[in-house]
């Protein structure tokens, strides 16, 4: 069975950061490209970041570039999102994504989903 599961979310002051992670298991990980979604409350799920296989090439919405970045470590089958300078509008349910291949900016392109780990920035 494939799995995705995040960590690391959790309630923090405007301006400080957290590093989620999401832990995969029943896919060959290197051959899937990752993506991090977001859905604040009341709004749809939106892009937030992507990465290639290798890692290599990286992609994020205009409102996080500067302040988050993805990354991967292949031998623990594990992509984070580091977020630093987080602001209230970051508050949100972040959802790992997996997509096999190459990496997409749009929600409907990837298969596999994590439950969601919820990000709350105070002001």
């Amino acid at each position: 069975q494939v799995q995705l599961v995040e960590s690391g979310g959790g309630l923090v002051q405007a301006g400080g950061s957290l590093r989620l992670s999401c832990a995969t298991s029943g896919l060959t990980f290197v051959n899937y490209a990752m993506g991090w979604f977001r859905r604040a409350p009341g709004k749809e799920r939106e892009f937030v970041a992507a990465l290639t296989r290798t890692g290599g090439a990286t992609s994020y919405t205009d409102s996080v570039k500067g302040r988050f970045t993805i990354s991967r470590d292949n031998a623990k089958n594990t992509v984070y999102l580091q977020m630093n300078s987080l602001k209230p509008d970051d508050t949100a349910v972040y959802y790992c994504a997996a997509r096999p291949f190459s990496p997409s900016e749009k929600r409907e392109d990837y298969g596999y989903w994590g439950r969601g780990a919820q990000v709350t920035v105070s002001s």
